[in-house]
């Protein structure tokens, strides 16, 4: 998984317990690493923004891309030790506004060096059955967290994930109903607002890094009001519901608006705060009053801004807790490799033509989900 934040490729290995979406199908992380993207980056970052590239210059970074996303695999089985039985890969989402998308990806160089299949291209039936295509995640949540209270099965909370990414966006996981299919029929997801996009843009522009690590300029800003309304503004429109966010979703005009008003720290912590009220009224909107949710998991790599983390837990209707705080029986995981995680559970899915999009979710009007993904098959032995 690389994310719309553009800052690395994660590849997370998982073991998968049970087949399709029985009652007791689990994930064990077992291993991650993470590549930076170097120049790709910027790369990736100009064709996303709509810059001119040529079909040469397009060409050669869909290789190079792909040879990165190789690398990572091979990495990981040498830390694991064994070959995967499957490779599942999201791409790079380089253009995003349904019916159209684009996540930037070529598997060929996968299957062919770690000689098992490969899974890609996950959105494309659910867009092409009318659907925004996303969140994509929320199947996953539900087999990743659905147990992080370590309540019993019949008594499991209702509870909140979160991503704190490009966009943030969230899944809400049902409290325990008669049948796994109940449950899933009880999720409800989707798109919030622009989250690291606005606060990798103050970092890169204003203050001059590639993020605000640990949020350690925003705590020493000051949240101005002025910019706070303008911003809240800009994202309570994005919370529609039934919309995904992407291409021009950005909202990286405000940083340009403020930046000659406001030094970068109080840049930051108004778009902390703004983010936080934004995402907390977002999830209140979302849930029923029966069903508040018991816990709050924030994953993504916004999660590691401890800024952000406190002003959502100030604003938040219940318990938050990064998804490292978890124990890993209770789906604990790094922040990042939550997305990771999600697409192997979602690749194990199709495998077993299991549809992984949810029509409540991503607005499908198909009467049965579509089975989603493309796939490429390694040599013959």
């Amino acid at each position: 998984m690389s994310g719309t934040s553009l800052d690395g490729l994660d590849m997370v290995a998982v073991r998968l317990h049970g087949h399709g979406l029985s009652p007791d199908l689990q994930a064990d992380v077992l291993a991650a690493v993470s590549l930076p993207l170097g120049s790709l980056g910027e790369h990736l970052r100009d064709l996303a923004e709509s810059r001119p590239f040529t079909a040469a210059d397009i060409a050669s970074l869909h290789r190079r891309f792909a040879d990165l996303h190789a690398d990572a695999a091979e990495a990981l089985t040498a830390k694991l030790g064994q070959r995967p039985d499957l490779l599942a890969i999201h791409g790079q989402t380089v253009y995003h506004s349904p019916p159209h998308s684009w996540q930037l990806a070529d598997p060929t160089p996968l299957a062919r060096r770690l000689a098992c299949p490969v899974v890609f291209n996950l959105r494309a039936a659910d867009i092409a059955a009318g659907g925004q295509g996303a969140p994509i995640t929320p199947l996953a949540d539900w087999v990743l967290f659905r147990n992080a209270t370590a309540a019993p099965a019949h008594a499991r909370p209702a509870i909140a994930v979160v991503n704190l990414g490009g966009f943030a966006n969230f899944t809400l996981l049902p409290a325990a109903r008669s049948t796994p299919a109940e449950e899933w029929a009880a999720i409800s997801a989707g798109d919030i607002c622009a989250c690291n996009h606005i606060l990798d843009t103050i970092a890169r522009r204003v203050l001059g890094v590639p993020y605000d690590t640990d949020g350690a300029a925003a705590a020493q800003g000051e949240v101005d009001e002025e910019a706070l309304d303008d911003l809240r503004g800009i994202l309570t429109a994005q919370t529609r519901p039934g919309r995904s966010l992407g291409t021009g979703d950005e909202a990286m005009s405000w940083v340009g608006r403020h930046r000659t008003r406001l030094e970068g720290p109080h840049l930051a912590a108004t778009a902390c705060e703004a983010i936080a009220e934004t995402i907390a009224a977002a999830l209140l909107q979302h849930t029923q009053a029966a069903e508040l949710p018991a816990l709050t998991i924030l994953a993504g790599g916004g999660a590691r801004n401890q800024t952000l983390q406190r002003a959502l837990a100030a604003a938040a209707c219940s318990r938050v807790l990064r998804s490292d705080a978890l124990p890993a029986e209770l789906g604990g995981m790094a922040p990042e490799h939550r997305e990771g995680a999600a697409i192997a559970v979602l690749g194990a899915l199709c495998q077993d033509r299991v549809p992984i999009t949810l029509p409540q979710v991503t607005g499908c009007p198909a009467s049965q989900p579509p089975v989603g993904g493309t796939w490429v098959y390694p040599p013959a032995p």
